[in-house]
């Protein structure tokens, strides 16, 4: 219980520094403030979820990283996901696993495409 309530006031002191970037910083990072904001509050799991059901399709991580838009395209959608239960499953038979075990995964049409 203590590491969570340490966490949220870790993400909420990144939420009070976001607040306080200006077009400069933004500009810098390549990114919008609702983008940070939502990078700060998903799952901290989602980049290693979202590496790893890549390459259940066949994708390296090399290749997941290699468009900074769309790799955060890729984190946005896996954040959102509702079906994190069934994710965790097909995660956990790793090299079993298989892209038709993956027909809940919202990111399915990127990584079936091959990211291009």
């Amino acid at each position: 219980m203590f590491d969570r309530i340490k966490a949220l006031k870790h993400r909420w002191q990144d939420l009070k520094q976001i607040a306080q970037l200006d077009q400069r910083d933004l500009d810098d990072l390549g990114m919008t403030r609702d983008q940070i904001e939502a990078f700060v509050r998903m799952p901290q799991d989602v980049p290693d979820r979202v590496v790893a059901m890549a390459q259940i399709f066949g994708l390296t991580e090399a290749q997941v990283r290699a468009d900074h838009d769309r790799y955060h395209e890729l984190l946005h959608t896996c954040g959102q996901c509702k079906d994190r239960k069934n994710c965790g499953k097909v995660l956990e038979r790793g090299a079993l696993a298989q892209p038709a075990d993956a027909e809940f995964c919202l990111n399915k049409s990127s990584f079936t495409a091959g990211l291009i």
